[in-house]
C-alpha cells in the first residue's frame, strides 16, 4: 500500500499532498531524504531506503525541472510495489499541465490523482498477467524440448542439423519473451535489494551477459600465442644465469667509512636528550595562511582554466550542439547529455576520483537537467559543465561548522577537555599530523596532551614521545600490549585534572577488513565518547578510498554497543603535496562519508598543516 505521494517545489514549498492516503509517517523519511539524497548529489539512485522504529520506508522520486518540482512516492519496503514508477511519470505528466507558479494550493487534483492510481494498480496487474503466461509456456517447451531430446539419442549431426533449420525461430521467440519480462524482473530487484539503513540503492543498468567469460577466444588466444608463450619460457630460462647477486657487506673497520645511518638524539650520560624545541621557531601555521594562498591559487586556476577551455572546445567539440545553440532546444534529453556527461566522467577519474562517485555525480546531473530548456548560444558542453562545477562546490562545502577553536573554548566553559581521535589504516601519517594539529593548536594559546593508543605496532610510543618533547607538551602513556580504550580513558581523566583543554589521542593503523582491530577501535570511542572522530586518509588513495570509509563507517556502527554510535566526524588529507592535480580522493571520501575535509597535510613539517580551499579543487577537477 501506498503510504504517502508529495508534490513539492525545490524551495521547500509542498504544493499537493494525497488526502486519500493520509497516512502518518514515522520519523521523517522526507526530510531525510533532501538532507542525505537530493542536497549530496545522489539523485541519479534507483530508491532510497529509510528505516524508522516499527517501520522501514523505500522512496521512489522524479523531478521535472523545468518547472522546478519534485514528485516523491513513500511506501513500505516490504511491499514491492511494482506500479510505483508508471504512477510517479503519470502525475507528473498531470501535474504539469494544471502547475500555476502563482498557485500554491491544488486541491481539485485529488480526482485526477484518484483515476491516475487505478489506472497504474490495472496496469501492474495487467503486466503480472502477461509476464506469467509467457514463462509458463517456455517452461512447457522447454520440458518437450528436453524429452525429444532423450529419446532420440546422440546423433550428433542430425541434432546439429535441427539447432541450425529449425531451432532460429524459436530461439527468437524465446529471446523476445527473456525481453518483455527483463523490467519486471529488474525492478523487483531492485526493490528487493535492501542495504543499510538509509542507503542509496543505484541503478543496475549491466546486462547479465556482462563480463560473461568466453572459453573459445580463450582457445583461440593460446593458439595465437603460443610461439611467444615458448619464447616466453625459454627468456625465463635464461633469467636465473644472468641475474645479479647482491654484495656481501664487510663488518670490518672499512665500514665506518659509509654514511651514517643513525641520525637518532642518543642520550647522555645524564639521561637527557639533545632535543631542538621548535614550538616557537618554525613559525605560524599554514593554516592561519590558508586565505593569502588560496587567492592566488584561485588567480592561477582562472587563468589556466581560461587558456585551457577553449583549445579543448576546439579539440572535443560537439558539432551537432553548435546548431541548436543559436535557437536553443527545446528540452535537454538524456541522449543529448551522454556525450558530455562521459568527457566529464573521464576526466574526473583521470583525477583520481573513484569509478564508481564520478558514475554517480554524472547520473546525478542528469537528472537534475533532463527535461530543463537550453537557453540560446549556449552549448550542452558548457551547460553540463556548469552544473557539475556547482554540484562540486555543494558536495565539498560543509553543511556544518568545522571551527575547532570554538568547540574547545565551549567544551573550556564546560569544565572537560575536547577529546579528538585520530583513526586510518596503516602508513598514512596520523602520529605526523597529529604533531601538526597540536602544534596549530598550541599556536592559538590552547593546551594540549597527547595520548598514545597505539599500544600495537613497535615504536609507536617513542614517535609519539618525541614529538611531544619537540613540542614541549605533556604525554600520557602506558606502554605496549595495554587496552587502548582503557589508556585513553585514564588520559581524558589526567586531562581534567591538569587543566589540559585537548587531549589528540593516537590510535593504531588497522585495515578497513581487520575486524579484531575495528572492535577495539569501537570500544575506545564507546567508552570516552570523543567530541571528534578524524580520519586519517591518504591523498594518493584512488578506489580504494570508497571502500576505507565506508567500512570504516560500517564496522563502527556494527560493532559498537551504543544504540547511537559515533561514527567519522570528520576527515584530514595526508601527503596532499605529492599529488599534482589528482585531488579526487577529497571528493571520494567528502561523498561517501559526508564528512567534511578538516585539515590537509602538505608537507613534513609541523607548519604543513592547512584548510581545504573547495573552489580550488573544484576547478583543479575539471580543468
Amino acid at each position: 500500500m501506498l503510504e504517502q505521494l508529495l508534490i513539492f517545489t525545490r524551495g521547500g514549498l509542498i504544493l499537493w499532498t494525497c488526502r486519500e492516503l493520509g497516512n502518518a509517517l514515522k520519523g521523517s523519511p522526507i526530510d531525510t531524504l533532501i538532507r542525505s539524497c537530493l542536497l549530496e548529489e545522489r539523485s541519479g539512485a534507483a530508491s532510497y531506503n529509510y528505516d524508522a522504529p516499527g517501520a522501514s520506508y523505500t522512496l521512489k522520486w522524479t523531478f521535472h525541472n523545468e518547472l522546478g518540482i519534485v514528485f516523491v512516492a513513500v511506501y513500505q519496503r516490504i511491499l514491492h510495489l511494482l506500479y510505483v514508477e508508471d504512477l510517479l511519470a503519470m502525475v507528473k505528466r498531470e501535474f504539469s499541465q494544471v502547475y500555476d507558479p502563482k498557485r500554491t494550493a491544488y486541491p481539485d487534483f485529488d480526482e485526477t490523482f484518484r483515476q491516475l492510481k487505478i489506472e497504474a494498480l490495472a496496469r501492474a496487474e495487467d503486466l503480472k498477467r502477461s509476464n506469467l503466461n509467457p514463462v509458463a509456456g517456455n517452461a512447457k517447451k522447454q520440458a518437450q524440448g528436453n524429452n525429444k531430446s532423450g529419446f532420440e539419442g546422440g546423433d550428433k549431426k542430425k541434432s546439429g542439423g535441427v539447432a541450425k533449420n529449425g531451432g532460429g525461430a524459436d530461439g527468437d521467440d524465446g529471446n523476445g519473451r527473456k525481453l518483455e519480462n527483463g523490467p519486471s524482473n529488474g525492478n523487483f530487484v531492485v526493490a528487493k535489494d535492501a542495504n543499510l539503513s538509509s542507503d542509496v540503492n543505484g541503478r543496475e543498468n549491466g546486462s547479465p551477459n556482462v563480463g560473461a567469460f568466453d572459453v573459445h577466444k580463450l582457445q583461440k588466444l593460446r593458439t595465437k600465442g603460443g610461439k611467444k608463450t615458448d619464447t616466453i619460457a625459454k627468456a625465463s630460462k635464461a633469467e636465473p644465469n644472468k641475474k645479479v647477486t647482491k654484495k656481501n657487506r664487510v663488518w670490518d673497520d672499512a665500514a665506518t667509512k659509509e654514511t651514517k645511518l643513525d641520525f637518532t638524539d642518543h642520550a647522555g650520560e645524564d639521561g637527557d636528550r639533545n632535543i631542538d624545541f621548535v614550538a616557537a621557531d618554525q613559525g605560524e601555521s599554514m593554516m592561519d595562511k590558508e586565505e593569502i594562498v588560496s587567492s592566488e591559487s584561485e588567480d592561477e586556476d582562472e587563468e589556466d582554466v581560461g587558456k585551457n577551455r577553449k583549445p579543448d572546445a576546439k579539440s572535443k567539440g560537439w558539432f551537432s550542439s553548435m546548431f541548436q545553440s543559436i535557437a536553443g532546444k527545446a528540452n535537454l534529453e538524456k541522449s543529448d547529455l551522454e556525450p558530455a556527461l562521459k568527457a566529464l566522467k573521464d576526466r574526473l577519474m583521470t583525477k583520481n576520483v573513484a569509478e564508481e562517485i564520478a558514475e554517480k555525480l554524472c547520473e546525478s546531473v542528469a537528472a537534475s537537467l533532463e527535461g530543463k530548456k537550453l537557453a540560446s548560444f549556449t552549448r550542452i558542453s558548457s551547460t553540463v559543465h556548469v552544473a557539475m562545477e556547482e554540484a562540486l562546490i555543494r558536495i565539498l562545502t560543509p553543511r556544518r561548522s568545522i571551527d575547532i577553536l570554538r568547540d574547545v573554548h565551549a567544551a573550556k566553559e564546560q569544565r572537560k577537555p575536547y577529546v579528538v581521535v585520530f583513526v586510518g589504516v596503516n602508513g598514512v601519517g596520523k602520529s605526523t599530523n597529529l604533531a601538526k594539529v597540536a602544534y596549530w593548536l598550541l599556536q592559538h594559546k590552547v593546551s594540549v596532551m597527547m595520548a598514545a593508543c597505539d599500544t600495537f605496532r613497535s615504536g609507536a610510543v617513542e614517535q609519539l614521545r618525541t614529538h611531544a618533547r619537540r613540542l614541549q607538551i605533556p604525554i600520557f602513556e602506558k606502554g605496549y600490549e595495554k587496552d587502548p580504550a582503557i589508556v585513553a580513558k585514564e588520559a581524558i581523566q589526567e586531562a581534567s585534572r591538569n587543566g589540559s583543554d585537548v587531549v589528540l589521542v593516537d590510535t593504531a593503523g588497522r585495515m578497513q577488513d581487520n575486524e579484531p582491530l575495528m572492535r577495539a577501535l569501537s570500544k575506545l570511542i564507546y567508552l570516552n565518547n570523543p567530541d571528534l572522530v578524524l580520519f586519517v586518509g591518504e591523498a594518493l588513495v584512488g578506489n580504494d578510498a570508497v571502500d576505507q570509509l565506508s567500512k570504516f563507517n560500517q564496522k563502527l556502527a556494527d560493532l559498537s554497543t551504543s544504540p547511537n554510535p559515533t561514527l567519522i566526524d570528520g576527515i584530514l588529507l595526508t601527503k596532499f603535496d605529492t599529488i599534482d592535480d589528482k585531488v579526487g580522493a577529497a571528493l571520494s571520501m567528502v561523498y561517501i562519508s559526508g564528512a567534511p575535509v578538516m585539515f590537509v597535510g602538505c608537507g613534513q613539517s609541523y607548519t604543513d598543516l592547512k584548510k581545504l580551499n573547495v573552489k580550488s579543487i573544484v576547478k583543479t577537477l575539471l580543468k
